[in-house]
């Protein structure tokens, strides 16, 4: 008889070896899209964001796994892992998957990441090749994952972002509207934003030192004309 290896016992790796990205595009929108999925659910304590994390979905088999580019698993907290073991997260898989193209990447590897994706459990995933800028989803149906048709102005019913393909690059918008920004383009709103604010004190505080000069001059006045045996009689503004 062959002796059963315990489950106790097997390793489950949290690095398949390979790189997050093949190139600084494909890293970008990586980034782009777990980053501020993570601000779009920043208030949401259990909704899990992760980037190039390993996903094993079966226990005793560390063999079946993959790394999603971006991954959102409703119904579980945040927080760190080294990688994400199903069972150990109330069996809930990750709802919704995101995958970046690369040149490196070939047919059957997504081929297969397609069928592990339908197999277990994936509600919505998404594939963008930024380089012949293509977006294709596909959304579950019973026990398959179906095409979406359109994805030009698609709303995502889990996230609730809607794509929006142009000429030459995708815009990704949250539900109010507000487009996917990098960090650079956050950090210049940012910046704007603290200029903008620091104008406003600015011309506030110009705004109550004309006031103050104002009734220091009402009140030098009032002191001249009594003065001359005048009761000064100042209509208020």
């Amino acid at each position: 008889m062959v002796p059963q290896i315990a489950t106790e016992s097997i390793i489950y790796p949290d690095s398949d070896g390979q790189p997050m990205a093949d190139n600084t595009k494909q890293f970008r929108w990586i980034v782009v899209i777990k980053e501020n999925l993570e601000l779009l659910f920043a208030n949401h304590p259990d909704v899990f964001v992760a980037g190039d994390l390993l996903w094993y979905p079966v226990e005793g088999n560390n063999k079946i796994r993959q790394a999603p580019d971006a991954m959102v698993v409703f119904g579980r907290p945040k927080g760190d892992r080294g990688s994400y073991r199903q069972w150990n997260e109330e069996n809930i898989a990750p709802q919704v998957v995101f995958e970046i193209l690369s040149p490196g990447n070939r047919p059957k590897e997504m081929i297969q990441k397609f069928k592990f994706y339908e197999r277990y459990g994936i509600e919505e995933y998404y594939l963008y090749d930024p380089d012949d800028n293509e977006l294709s989803g596909w959304l579950r149906s019973a026990s398959d994952l179906e095409m979406i048709e359109t994805m030009d102005n698609w709303v995502s019913p889990r996230l609730g972002i809607r794509f929006q393909l142009m000429l030459d690059t995708l815009l990704i918008y949250r539900p109010d509207g507000q487009r996917f920004l990098t960090f650079v383009e956050i950090a210049q709103l940012q910046a704007q934003e603290t200029r903008r604010a620091e104008q406003e004190r600015q011309r506030a505080e110009q705004e109550r030192q004309r006031a103050e000069r104002e009734q220091r001059r009402a009140e030098r006045l009032a002191e001249q004309l009594r003065a001359l045996g005048v009761e000064p009689d100042f209509e208020e503004d």
